[in-house]
C-alpha cells in the first residue's frame, strides 16, 4: 500500500517544505502495514495534535478506504483532494504548477527502463499518454504501475538535486536508487 523507492530521501522533502517529518517502519505485509500506520497517527495525535490526514489519493479504493477507516477509528478527518480527478488533467496541472518529479520504479508494459530517473515533463507526458492508449495504465501510476520522487514543488523552499542514481533493473520491471542527494536553491 505504501511507497517504497527512495523513501529515505523524503527527509529532504520535508525540509524543502519547512514541516518535521515523522517516519514508521512495516512489515509491508498486508493489513499488517495499517496496524503500524494505526499506531503512527495515534502517537501524532497525541504530541502534535493533528487534526486530519491528507493523502494523495485519486482511484485507489483499497487506499483512500482503509486509510479513511484509520481515521474514522482514532476521530480524524481524512482528505483527499484529488480524489476521482481525471489523471490527465492531475498531471498536466502539475506540470504546469511547477512540479518537478522522477521516475523511480516501472512495473508496467511500455515502462522500460529508459524511464527510471526520468523527469516528468510534458514531452514525458505525451509519451505515457501514448504507453497509456496502448498498454492500459494510469497516467498517474494509480494502480502500482510506477512510482515517482517529487524534487521541486511549488511549496518547496529549495529544490532537491539528485547527485548520484543506480539503476536496478530485472526482466521486465525495476526502481531507482537515489545513492546521494541534497538541497540546492531554487533557480530565480
Amino acid at each position: 500500500m505504501f511507497h517504497y523507492p527512495g523513501v529515505e530521501w523524503t527527509h529532504l522533502q520535508a525540509e524543502a517544505v519547512g514541516i518535521p517529518q515523522v517516519t514508521a517502519r512495516t512489515s509491508g505485509i498486508k493489513e499488517e502495514e495499517l496496524v503500524a500506520l494505526k499506531e503512527t497517527l495515534l502517537g501524532i495525535v497525541k504530541t502534535r495534535g493533528i487534526e486530519c490526514v491528507v493523502t494523495g489519493a485519486i482511484a485507489s479504493e483499497y487506499q483512500k478506504y482503509r486509510i479513511e477507516k484509520i481515521c474514522d477509528r482514532l476521530a480524524l478527518r481524512s482528505f483527499a483532494p484529488l480524489w476521482g480527478r481525471e489523471p490527465e488533467r492531475i498531471l498536466a496541472e502539475q506540470i504546469e504548477m511547477g512540479f518537478e518529479f522522477v521516475l523511480t520504479a516501472c512495473m508496467a508494459m511500455g515502462l522500460n527502463s529508459s524511464w527510471l530517473g526520468r523527469t516528468i515533463d510534458t514531452r514525458a507526458m505525451s509519451e505515457l499518454k501514448e504507453i497509456s492508449r496502448k498498454y492500459g495504465i494510469s497516467l498517474v501510476f494509480e494502480g502500482g504501475e510506477a512510482e515517482t520522487y517529487v524534487t521541486n514543488a511549488p511549496i518547496f523552499n529549495k529544490r532537491i538535486r539528485i547527485a548520484e542514481t543506480r539503476s536496478n533493473w530485472k526482466g521486465d520491471s525495476g526502481y531507482l536508487d537515489i545513492v546521494r542527494a541534497d538541497l540546492a536553491a531554487k533557480p530565480a
